[in-house]
């Protein structure tokens, strides 16, 4: 079983770490995104109103991801290879003087290079908290502590988009820009005050022998279960992605609700992403191995694509927050699940190179969404629009069902041989299943 109990870390070890420690960790990311949702909520707000079209949103859209993507192999051997508080520290200071900038500039152009920039620092921060989660906890607790991460996130998921609803109505741009750059600060406080750091001398105390034969020449691609799990995932994201294009037009336009409205409605998504992510926590926990969570990911992908058809049809905007509270907790539930399977198979010394090689293959499926949903809003009837991308999401899960399905019965069968257990607690075959497939 994937959850078998594991010996808690060494506290010698310098990547060892403490619940204190996961808590410091889950507040910086939820203050952090809390003010990334701001921002991007206040900016597609302000292009909408300023009468911008669906490829004007989904070019803020794309110089907010595209970095995520480019910088993806890059910022995961930086985060497995420099001091975690050196990059937290830098990356938050540099995000914090972008921010004033862009409360300070209008041009369409300059914002949108800003928010590129901006970006490239979330590429950073991003798989250095993420890898940090699994080194400060043992594998038993994993599910637990990504439900704590993930709750700190979906707060400053919910309180930015609702923010920057009521601030931009009151105040303009420039206050909730100015407020995003102060939210930066936390991530220099966790790189301050965290004492599990990963990279740097960090890593090289952390390292063993048996720790460098099993990362030598890893990737994420040549597992076969985290390749079906990331390949799912990102299929699925590419075809339903342009939602996030075609929303602020659908519930803006099509349901003539307010700027205040809008910010509510996203917000109700992540009060059902909050409310997955602890849910199926303790289903993580009870699992029978990672194939089950694979397969319980695909299944909450369609889940989630059956909410969009349901939406197209309501008269109301009030009757998108229920729905909104539906799908996210879907979604809630597929980030807990990957996040464990990523925790459980990755050897620890690559868990940046793993998370950002993640996060790259899904925003770059995202970038595919949100170019089809510019082109599409501006030339597809919304109500329509907002359907099919439900049902074309659904075409993309069953398609998925037969390959995947396939892959956790190989993958059942490879674990039922005997393997031997090395020094962390993890099995050689979760070190070295990257070479089977």
């Amino acid at each position: 079983m994937s959850f078998a109990s594991a010996p808690v870390r060494d506290p010698a070890v310098p990547s060892a770490g403490s619940w204190r420690d996961v808590y410091i960790a889950a507040t910086a990311k939820g203050v952090s995104i809390c003010g990334d949702f701001l921002a991007a909520t206040t900016l597609v707000l302000t292009l909408q109103s300023a009468g911008a079209g669906g490829l004007a949103v989904a070019a803020l859209l794309l110089a907010s991801t595209m970095p995520l993507v480019l910088l993806a192999p890059v910022a995961g051997r930086l985060a497995d290879r420099v001091d975690s508080r050196t990059l937290l520290v830098t990356a938050g200071l540099g995000q914090a003087a972008i921010c004033v900038a862009l409360a300070l500039v209008s041009q369409p152009v300059a914002v949108i290079g800003l928010v590129f920039l901006l970006s490239c620092g979330l590429a950073v921060s991003q798989p250095v908290l993420s890898a940090l989660i699994p080194a400060m906890v043992r594998r038993a607790d994993l599910p637990r502590a990504g439900a704590i991460n993930q709750t700190a996130g979906t707060v400053g998921a919910l309180l930015g988009p609702a923010l920057a609803g009521l601030l931009v109505g009151q105040f303009g741009t420039t206050v909730p820009l100015l407020i995003d750059a102060a939210s930066y600060g936390a991530l220099v406080a966790a790189g301050l005050l965290l004492r599990t750091r990963r990279g740097g001398r960090a890593a090289a105390g952390a390292t063993v022998p048996a720790d460098r034969a099993a990362v030598e020449g890893w990737s994420i691609w040549r597992d076969p279960l985290l390749r079906a799990m990331v390949v799912s995932v990102a299929a699925v994201i590419g075809v339903v992605g342009a939602i996030n294009v075609v929303a602020v037009f659908f519930v803006r336009e099509t349901l003539a609700a307010s700027e205040t409205m809008y910010g509510v409605v996203e917000a109700a998504w992540m009060v059902g992403l909050l409310a997955g992510a602890w849910f199926c926590a303790r289903l993580a926990r009870r699992a029978r191995d990672d194939a089950a969570l694979v397969g319980g990911i695909l299944l909450l992908l369609g889940a989630t694509c059956l909410v969009l058809p349901v939406a197209a049809v309501v008269g109301a905007v009030g009757w998108l927050i229920p729905l909104w509270v539906v799908g996210g907790a879907f979604n809630g539930g597929e980030n807990v699940f990957a996040g464990v399977v990523v925790g459980n198979r990755v050897p620890e010394a690559v868990l940046g190179r793993a998370f950002a090689t993640l996060g790259g293959a899904i925003q770059g499926a995202s970038m595919a969404g949100y170019l089809a949903g510019g082109v599409l809003a501006d030339r597809v009837p919304i109500r329509p629009l907002v359907a099919g991308l439900g049902v074309a999401g659904l075409v993309v899960v069953l398609w998925l069902v037969v390959p995947v399905v396939r892959m956790t019965r190989r993958e059942r069968a490879r674990a039922a041989v005997p393997e031997p257990v090395t020094a962390d607690g993890r099995g050689a075959g979760l070190a070295t299943s990257s070479v089977t497939g």
